[in-house]
């Protein structure tokens, strides 16, 4: 492969796709971990700060290597990419500043206190601490979707000379795109989240752990997905409107529309033909896509041939957004069983927990597929409309790209397998240690409920 373009573009999408894992789980863990605090606070119930304490290991392991893979993915700014920052630097540089000065400020202000504090700080700036850190993860995430989704929506600039300037702040944060997919990012974590803390629950559960604690966490966790699940739903319609408004091109690339029709079938399943411009072994359901994307049944979708070659590539949107859509469904069907069960007050049976453990990363795929779908369905642009992708690329040999992407991939795929396996071990000891804190309970029925909460 001699293709610096090509490589690049691998490099990139490895580099977002392992950082992206990390933050789509801490930016939701936060507020999930504030929510822990602060009942804490006010019940003084030991089984919250138990939940809140594992829980802390957890957010504090994730928030390194989110932090560390999030710098590697910027120099490639400069050594993959060396046209994007010089055509819009006046625009991406404040933006990442923003980021720097109001998160990672915030975050590393109170990250010491948040992990290391609870015995050395009141309990009021320990929960007030938290609740800051959250706020820093979310104001992290608004800045770089700003800047993301202005790269797909972009206003309030002007071109001088070829180079585009800021002109209006308001609508260059606050573009036509940023507030579907900021909110779509935000539940996207929030379920990632649910179903991480929620299959780690089960499988302390499946290890025999049946504390209050692991009990709460699983609860919680449950009632969060059942809740956000529908919510997203809502909010993932109503970006497809705004991304055909906006990307119809994109949007002809996830339904696989060749030509311009009204009364638009939704494709369930196909192997889409891109030379012969043809859907094969189609199965689709009459009228879906144009009931879906225009709330109207015989509503007119656009075609791929409008758009002269300057569409995405077809076969990966098409496949990566039915990936996301079905991660969506078999996470609202997963998520309300459990509620349900839950709600008439029984416990989960054997299934449930093992679906459950089964499925605790399945945030992440959704997660990078429907990712996949937003930034492959940008192309052929970097900048829709403004710069195109090989007018950015480096003109680095491909055999050096070669090589560091090489080391790149050996050594994400190292640091996944071992992210999953240390929280399952943290999952594995936690049990461990509630199992002996309530053999120590039991054998001591005077203790009081209270007495450990600091």
């Amino acid at each position: 492969m001699d293709d610096p373009l090509l490589l690049s573009r691998i490099q990139f999408a490895a580099n977002i796709s392992f950082h992206i894992l990390f933050p789509t789980i801490n930016i939701a863990l936060a507020w999930l971990l504030a929510w822990f605090k602060i009942r804490s606070h006010y019940s003084h119930d030991q089984a919250w700060i138990d939940s809140y304490r594992f829980c802390v290991k957890i957010f504090a392991v994730t928030f390194a290597l989110g932090v560390v893979s999030g710098i590697t993915m910027s120099f490639q700014f400069g050594t993959n990419w060396p046209g994007f920052m010089t055509t819009v630097d006046t625009i991406a540089g404040p933006l990442l500043a923003g980021e720097v000065l109001t998160a990672f400020f915030l975050e590393a202000g109170f990250l010491g206190i948040m992990l290391f504090g609870r015995r050395r700080v009141s309990n009021t700036v320990h929960t007030a601490a938290t609740i800051l850190v959250a706020v820093g993860t979310t104001l992290s995430a608004f800045w770089i979707l700003a800047l993301n989704s202005w790269m797909h929506t972009p206003d309030g600039y002007v071109l001088e000379a070829g180079k585009i300037i800021a002109d209006d702040w308001w609508s260059i944060i606050f573009n036509p795109s940023m507030p579907y997919r900021f909110t779509h990012m935000l539940l996207a974590s929030g379920l990632t989240t649910a179903f991480f803390v929620a299959g780690l629950a089960a499988y302390r559960v499946l290890r025999g752990d049946n504390s209050e604690s692991n009990a709460l966490a699983l609860r919680t966790a449950i009632t969060l997905a059942a809740v956000l699940i529908p919510v997203q739903i809502f909010v993932g319609d109503q970006h497809g409107l705004n991304t055909l408004e906006h990307q119809p091109a994109k949007i002809a690339a996830m339904e696989a529309t060749w030509h311009r029709e009204s009364a638009a079938p939704l494709v369930l399943f196909a192997l889409p033909d891109e030379q012969a411009r043809v859907n094969r072994y189609e199965i689709s359901i009459p009228y879906g896509a144009s009931l879906i994307l225009t709330h109207d049944p015989h509503g007119e979708l656009p075609g791929l041939e409008e758009f002269n070659g300057d569409h995405p590539p077809v076969t990966p949107v098409f496949f990566a957004f039915r990936t996301m859509v079905g991660c969506g469904v078999l996470m609202l069907l997963i998520a309300w069983w459990c509620k349900f069960s839950l709600w008439k007050g029984r416990k989960l049976t054997l299934a449930q927990l093992r679906i459950l453990v089964a499925t605790t990363f399945i945030g992440w795929i959704a997660t990078l597929a429907g990712w996949y779908v937003t930034e492959i369905g940008r192309q052929p642009w970097l900048v829709h409309g403004l710069l195109r992708t090989e007018q950015a690329v480096t003109t680095t040999p491909a055999a050096h790209i070669g090589l560091s992407l090489g080391l790149y991939l050996a050594i994400y795929v190292g640091l996944v397998l071992a992210y999953v396996s240390v929280v399952f071990l943290m999952a594995r000891r936690a049990a461990y240690g509630d199992r002996r804190r309530e053999a120590d309970r039991l054998d001591n029925p005077f203790r009081h409920p209270q007495q450990e909460v600091s």
